[in-house]
């Protein structure tokens, strides 16, 4: 596997030296920035010339290149340093941004690359929040589409099973009855008593009540014992008389 070479992944790097902590202001902040290991500096800028030469960085004017500026200074904390491309004395292109907290320096990200990371970011966080609804979505030919949540069925699980209470009758039942009851209202509607004008009420004892009709009861006759004539004896049965041989 080929090596990754750091210059080409700034972004996500930092540097520090802590022994020029201490001493960093505006004076040394640039010697500081030249120093060899750090990975953000060009070598072969003019303000490595200027260096060897012992010339003073007001010569940077006066040469065409690649050199770094101070642009912004809030001491102790904050640094700017910007690297830029010198065309001619009045005429400068820039090419990237350094800031240096507390001692640690950063490369300032370009617009692009910012655009670039909040887009990759938004793109990931919408994917991953599509995985994860699929991941609950379920499909059966008879039932169609629903939704299954793992959380939910701990939930169920860990809640106590509480027994239903089992109702005495149902919607549809009460309907029913409630239909079966207007239906005999209507076939059977009850005896309203309405009195004349000036009459007393008419209490309900003597309401006159349909006559009963009377049980008929079915006599049985007795029968009579039969007697036996007169001047008859009643006779036993015959004697058994031994034959002779």
């Amino acid at each position: 596997m080929a090596a990754v070479d750091i210059r080409d992944n700034l972004l996500s790097i930092s540097w520090v030296d802590s022994n020029w902590i201490p001493i960093l202001n505006t004076a040394t902040v640039l010697d500081y920035f030249s120093e060899r290991s750090n990975p953000f500096y060009d070598r072969t800028c003019n303000n490595e010339v200027v260096k060897m030469q012992r010339l003073t960085l007001d010569h940077l004017n006066q040469m065409v290149g690649v050199e770094y500026i101070l642009l912004h200074a809030q001491e102790p904390i904050l640094f700017i340093v910007r690297k830029q491309q010198r065309q001619s004395p009045t005429q400068v292109t820039p090419q990237a941004d350094y800031y240096i907290i507390a001692g640690v320096i950063y490369q300032a990200p370009d617009l692009g690359s910012v655009i670039n990371s909040r887009t990759l970011s938004a793109i990931h966080g919408i994917q991953s929040a599509f995985d994860e609804a699929m991941s609950y979505c379920r499909y059966h030919p008879s039932k169609g589409y629903w939704w299954h949540f793992k959380d939910q069925e701990e939930r169920d699980k860990a809640k106590p099973k509480a027994k239903k209470k089992e109702e005495a009758s149902s919607f549809f039942q009460r309907q029913r009855v409630d239909a079966l009851l207007l239906e005999l209202r209507q076939k059977f509607p009850p005896k309203f008593i309405q009195q004349k004008a000036g009459e007393k009420p008419v209490p309900v004892e003597q309401i006159k009540k349909e006559p009963e009709q009377p049980v008929e009861t079915i006599k049985q006759e007795e029968k009579e014992p039969v007697k036996a004539p007169a001047g008859t004896t009643p006779k036993g049965p015959p004697e058994k008389r031994i034959r002779l041989q």
